[in-house]
């Protein structure tokens, strides 16, 4: 008997008036997979992961997780379950100390309490390298450690499925690299991840299946590599005409 994926979207659709966003979107993606998705501004690529993650209502369709329908579950109960959101503007509390912030995401998100959401708050400090910072106020941090705040945020809530939304954005060439990293550890241990990111080269590093989304509809998907060969989405996302050929890894955008 085939298990069934992860978390899976039947013809969903979200409309905010008469603007359509996605459109009879359908995706399986299964336990251990790095789902990269790419796309032009407006494509509907921070939609979908509002929808996944519970911060929006699908507008039409059906979300499932582990085959469960969790179509109007709100935000709070799929934290529970599994499912946690990064977003490419850290939103800390400034205030509270590095520690602090994770020990509210393990007892709030996760419902964890005493021990188990110390435990849980100390593995994502180690696990994305902030244990030097873990009494440092998070207002303090540079815009690279605030990110890995924000995952550690994530991962401190215990999940199975990780949405990353333009992580890398504001990050020089350089610290682009550590960023791959986190998120290569990350799924090494186990935990799904979908990415929305523009910079193309850091999906490619990780990625084991790209998708690129175009008004609400899949473009592409498939190989990174023959994902961004493809003369539509070169043409469309990337800009580039069809006919030169594509630069190995592909390039930003």
């Amino acid at each position: 008997m085939t298990p069934e994926p992860l978390v899976e979207t039947r013809s969903v659709g979200r409309s905010f008036g008469r603007l359509e966003v996605l459109s009879g979107f359908d995706l399986k993606v299964e336990a251990g997979e790095v789902l990269g998705i790419i796309g032009p501004n407006g494509a509907g690529k921070s939609t979908l992961l509002a929808v996944l993650g519970g911060a929006i209502p699908p507008t039409t369709g059906t979300i499932l997780l582990d085959g469960v329908d969790v179509t109007r579950r709100p935000s709070h109960w799929r934290a529970r379950h599994g499912i946690a959101t990064s977003y490419q503007v850290p939103r800390p509390f400034l205030g509270m100390s590095v520690l602090e912030n994770l020990l509210v995401a393990a007892t709030f998100a996760a419902g964890s309490r005493g021990h188990r959401a110390q435990a849980a708050a100390v593995d994502s400090l180690q696990r994305t390298n902030l244990e030097r910072f873990a009494n440092a106020e998070a207002s303090s941090l540079r815009l690279l450690d605030r990110k890995r705040l924000e995952v550690a945020r994530a991962l401190a809530s215990g999940p199975r499925l990780l949405l990353l939304d333009e992580i890398a954005g504001g990050l020089t060439e350089q610290e682009v690299p550590e960023l791959v990293e986190l998120v290569r550890s990350v799924a090494a241990s186990g935990v799904t991840v979908i990415w929305i990111e523009h910079v193309v080269h850091a999906l490619t590093a990780v990625a084991t299946r790209l998708l690129c989304l175009s008004y609400g509809r899949v473009l592409a998907e498939g190989e990174p590599a023959a994902v961004l060969a493809s003369p539509e989405v070169r043409r469309i996302y990337l800009g580039l005409d069809p006919e030169v050929a594509a630069p190995a890894g592909g390039p930003d955008a």
